[in-house]
This record gives structure tokens, C-alpha cells and sequence, in this order.
């Protein structure tokens, strides 16, 4: 009896713990499928003449170091340091313009040419002072020649001196005055030598460069605040951009990035950072930087919207994937990973920062596994014709 009590006591503990046992297998079983659910949608399963009119082909997935560029929205602006404004300094009529917008000019090429009765009155100016101070120096020369002779006195020597000094004075204010208005060294001399008044004054490019703009026209009066002709050397430009208070850690001084302009969007031109705002912006929060760039062919021109690419520290163990690869899935971006020659995964994955051709992916792929690039699209076509199967 005891015998039969012990064993039906054994029965009952085992019955009791297999019933827990089934109470909670339930309880996990749809986690694990969910888990396996997050990362595959299914399989996609190709028939032998679906595959024959389907082009396929993979690529790994890579791992290794990934620069992750910043970009930061720009426009290229002249290099100040090579660019003149073209003015006068004296009232005066047009005579000749000799250069249109867009014009290559050489350093003193003659821009424009100008008549100038305020300058005519000046160089009689000063040619009347060089006479004057002509006079003075002859009869200095001739009161200090007659006063060896005993004819006249010392007062009279020196009176003459006098005379001559305040002429010589004269004389270097009208040239001082020449100088400040713009006349230059080699006009002086020919009035010195020539004794004639020409009041032309001509307008010259400062050095060589471009014409980028023009505002006088022939016949027109001109005022000294005006501003006739822009030259500007575009061998190298500026491209100045913003960048948010976030991602000021990354910029320094002297570094070196890219920039891509709207007009080359494949094209890409490289710069150096030369300046960093000290202040940020208090309205858009964002750090002023001026990048130079060098333009061998023109084809960089100022006010082009352009972006400037930042390279930061590179990700030392990055996955990346061919952004070809990537289709837009029903939960998201998708992967078409290869199982066999006719069967494919379907990845939901997490994707992070591109780079070029390349994007890194966080989750979702495994180093080395094989993922559909070309064809992509037509297996995302097939995955929506035809229902994929559970994943095993």
C-alpha cells in the first residue's frame, strides 16, 4: 500500500511540473518569433524563369573605417583681397569707356577715360607755381651774385631767399595736391616738360583680374563717391558658410574640406578653412567660416549657392552596404540578402550616416553576408506581386 502511495505521489509531481511547463511555453514562443519577425520579413523565393530575366548581382558587406562627412549650406563670394573698386577722386565728365563686364584686364589696362575742368585748374595751378618758383630762384641767384660785388646789401639777399622758399613751398603744395587727386608721377612730368594742360584723367585696372562690374556710360558727369568698375581676381574665391552650434567641434583652422556648388553637383573642389568667427550668430545659432578655394578655370563665380563638406573623425568599425542595395520597405529600409541562388532574405534594417556611394548600417546585417545591389528593385517588385514566405 505504501508502495502504491509513493509512486502515485511521483506521478502527480511530474504531471504537475509538465503542465507548468506547457502553461509557459505560450507565454515565450511569441517573443522569440517577434525577435526573428524585427529583423527578417520573410523569404523571397525566385522561380528558375523569374531568375532568368532578372539580373542579380551582390556585393558583401564591408566592414572597416568610415569618414562621416558634415555639410553645411554656403555661398561663394569674391576674395577680398583680390578685389578693387574702380573710383575717382575728382569730379568729372566721361569721355571714353574702353571695357565691358566680363573683360579680362591686365594691371593698368585704361578703363575709362574722363575730363576734368577741376583738374584742369589744378595743373595751371601748379604749373603757375613752378613758374613762379622759376622767378624766385633767378632772382635769388642774381641778389646773391650782386651782393659779392658789394651792388647790394644782405637784407636784400635774404629777402630774395625768403621769396624763393615760400615759392618752393608753393609749388610742393600744388604738386601735393596733383598726387592727391590721382594724378600720377609720369602726367607731373610731362606738365613739367611739356607746360601743357590736358585734364584727362584716365582710369586704370589696379592689377590683373576681371571686369565684374560696370556703372558709368559716355557722357555722364561723375561724382567722386561713385563707383565705376569692380576688378576682381577669381584665380581663388571664398565660399563662406554657417555652421550650427552642434557641430563646431568639428571645425578648426587650417583644415581642409570640399565643397560642391549647385550648378557641378558632381564635381568637387577643394578648399581650406582660413577663418573662423570668434561669435555666433545669437538669432540662427550658427558659427560663420570662409573657406578658400582655388578657381584655375572660373568656374566657381560669386553669390553660386554651394555646400562645404566637413569631414569628421573617421568610425574606426563601421558595416556599410552600397546605397544601391537599399529600397523602402513596408516597415521601413530593406536588404534583399542572398540565401541560395534563387532565395532571398528580406531585412528591415536600421541605416546610419552616407558617405559618397556607400551608408553604414547599424542593424539588421552581419560582416560578409551578400546583398542584392543591382536587381534590388525588381526583387522589392517581386516581394510585393508575390507574398514572401516566413523566414526559418
Amino acid at each position: 500500500m505504501l508502495n502504491k502511495s509513493v509512486s502515485f505521489l511521483l506521478f502527480a509531481t511530474v504531471a504537475l511540473a509538465t503542465l507548468a511547463a506547457c502553461e509557459r511555453t505560450p507565454d515565450r514562443a511569441p517573443e522569440a518569433k517577434k525577435a526573428v519577425v524585427a529583423d527578417r520579413l520573410g523569404v523571397l523565393r525566385l522561380t528558375p524563369e523569374e531568375l532568368a530575366w532578372t539580373v542579380i548581382e551582390v556585393a558583401p558587406v564591408a566592414r572597416g573605417q568610415l569618414h562621416v562627412p558634415r555639410e553645411f549650406p554656403a555661398t561663394v563670394q569674391s576674395n577680398e583681397n583680390e578685389l578693387a573698386e574702380v573710383t575717382t577722386l575728382i569730379r568729372g565728365r566721361v569721355v571714353k569707356v574702353h571695357v565691358d563686364v566680363g573683360q579680362d584686364v591686365k594691371k593698368d589696362t585704361l578703363l575709362a577715360l574722363l575730363h576734368s575742368t577741376d583738374l584742369g585748374v589744378a595743373e595751371g595751378a601748379y604749373l603757375k607755381a613752378a613758374a613762379r618758383l622759376h622767378e624766385a630762384e633767378l632772382a635769388y641767384e642774381r641778389a646773391r651774385d650782386l651782393h659779392e660785388h658789394k651792388a647790394v646789401s644782405l637784407a636784400e639777399v635774404q629777402r630774395r631767399e625768403a621769396e624763393m622758399k615760400t615759392a618752393r613751398a608753393e609749388a610742393r603744395e600744388t604738386r601735393n595736391r596733383l598726387e592727391l587727386l590721382g594724378v600720377p608721377k609720369q602726367e607731373i612730368e610731362r606738365l613739367d616738360h611739356e607746360h601743357t594742360i590736358k585734364a584727362d584723367v584716365p582710369l586704370r585696372a589696379p592689377f590683373d583680374g576681371r571686369v565684374i562690374m560696370r556703372n558709368i556710360t559716355r557722357g555722364e558727369v561723375v561724382e567722386t563717391n561713385q563707383k565705376f568698375f569692380t576688378v576682381a581676381d577669381l584665380s581663388d574665391v571664398w565660399v563662406f558658410g554657417n555652421v550650427p552650434e552642434k557641430d563646431v567641434q568639428f571645425i578648426r583652422k587650417e583644415q581642409r574640406v570640399d565643397v560642391v556648388v549647385s550648378a557641378y553637383p558632381h564635381a568637387i573642389f577643394p578648399g581650406t578653412i582660413t577663418y573662423i568667427s570668434d561669435v555666433l550668430d545669437s538669432a540662427t545659432r550658427t558659427m560663420r567660416l570662409r573657406v578658400t578655394v582655388a578657381n584655375p578655370d572660373r568656374l566657381l563665380k560669386p553669390e553660386m549657392f554651394a555646400t562645404v563638406r566637413v569631414y569628421a573623425a573617421p568610425t574606426p568599425d563601421a558595416l556599410t552596404v552600397p546605397l544601391v542595395a537599399v529600397q523602402n520597405g513596408p516597415a521601413g529600409k530593406i536588404l534583399f540578402v542572398r540565401r541560395s541562388a534563387h532565395e532571398f532574405d528580406v531585412r528591415t534594417v536600421t541605416l546610419g550616416s552616407e558617405q559618397g556611394e556607400v551608408v553604414t548600417v547599424l542593424e539588421g546585417v552581419r560582416e560578409g553576408e551578400e546583398v542584392v545591389t543591382k536587381g534590388s528593385f525588381v526583387l522589392k517588385s517581386e516581394m510585393e506581386r508575390h507574398k514572401t514566405e516566413p523566414a526559418l
